[in-house]
């Protein structure tokens, strides 16, 4: 998935600099944490190397895709897959609301890719609700409808515009494809805040990554959110956005984020905190270094990277291609809050 903040590019930086601070090698029964978890890419890593994860993000997307890939086993039988790419299109939410040919104005995706979404988040559903499938089997393919339809979307890159014609990749009809589900201890998910969330775990690994900039993931996500819940939410505008949306992350916001980050640190039950941040946030180098160094040992690495393209698209002063990302590590001292 095209995502914003999305480590899959720096999973390699991310595993050799955890592995050197903390000196461990694998994950030998040992806790590790990621509560602004996004596709799961980086718990799904730890998953697959022995870890038992702690998995959270407070956009139910999210939390889909994240129950497959870190409480999930896979689908193992594809007969479900196969049923549900049978099914023909319906009219629903999805395409009355987000495709042209519906007389919406929007064009999130193509009619049929539309009508197919519909078809299937309908059938899962009724599956789930009649017990002819299992939760487990639900959420992976409730998750592989997810990753199928982003495919397909009519997008720049992210869900707060569409485009004025049916692009290319658009066009191609929509296919589910099993999730590839790592081989591992059976996580932990939430869908909570995470500074919620934060008092209620504790291990040995807590893994940071939050919103960078003022970029709300539940508007640029609102139509992965829309599929996921099903819960045909009232909208408005032009971008079709999802009214009384209650989402919003304090970590967006310049006003709010370094209590939170404090707050998140300090009630933080963990040995090990890995914050990934880039250079250009909404928190400074120098804020981040004094808040954690308030509770422990402090040291810090960086990989110079290439731009999520949607920077390039909404704001068109940004010249550069790149920009740093920087891992903030702490080694908590022991019972450390103020």
């Amino acid at each position: 998935m095209n995502y914003i903040g999305s480590k899959y590019s720096l999973i390699g930086f991310l595993k050799e600099t955890i592995f050197k601070v903390t000196g461990f090698s694998s994950g030998d029964g040992r806790i590790f944490a990621d509560l602004f978890a996004g596709t799961g890419i980086v718990g799904a890593s730890f998953r697959e190397m022995g870890f038992n994860v702690i998995s959270n993000d407070i956009q139910y997307y999210s939390y889909v895709t994240n129950k497959a890939l870190i409480e999930g086993n896979g689908l193992g039988d594809l007969k479900l897959v196969e049923h549900l790419n049978k099914l023909p299109g319906k009219e629903g939410f999805i395409y009355e609301n987000y495709c042209a040919g519906s007389g919406s104005g929007r064009m999130y995706f193509s009619d049929e890719n539309g009508m197919k979404c519909d078809a299937i988040r309908s059938e899962l559903e009724m599956l789930r609700a009649t017990q002819q499938i299992t939760d487990d089997e639900y959420f992976q393919a409730l998750a592989s409808l997810i990753d199928a339809i982003d495919k397909c979307a009519n997008t720049a890159s992210v869900y707060g515009a569409f485009l004025k014609k049916i692009k290319k990749s658009a066009m191609k009809p929509m296919v589910l494809e099993e999730l590839n589900v790592p081989k591992g201890p059976k996580g932990q998910v939430y869908n909570e805040d995470a500074n919620s969330v934060i008092k209620k775990i504790s291990g040995d690994i807590l893994y940071l990554d939050p919103p960078y900039n003022a970029r709300q993931y539940c508007s640029n996500y609102h139509m992965l959110e829309t599929i996921a819940r099903a819960d045909c939410p009232d909208i408005r505008g032009k971008t079709g956005l999802r009214v009384g949306e209650s989402q919003k992350s304090a970590y967006c916001s310049k006003r709010a984020v370094k209590a939170s980050f404090e707050d998140l640190i300090k009630n933080a039950d963990f040995k090990y905190i890995f914050l990934s941040y880039n250079n250009e946030g909404l928190m400074s180098f120098g804020e981040i270094k004094e808040i954690m160094e308030r509770y422990g040992e402090y040291s810090v690495a960086k990989k110079e990277y290439r731009r999520f393209k949607a920077d390039k698209d909404e704001n068109r002063n940004i010249t550069a291609s790149s920009t740093f990302e920087y891992l903030h590590c702490l080694r908590k001292r022991k019972n450390a809050k103020i």
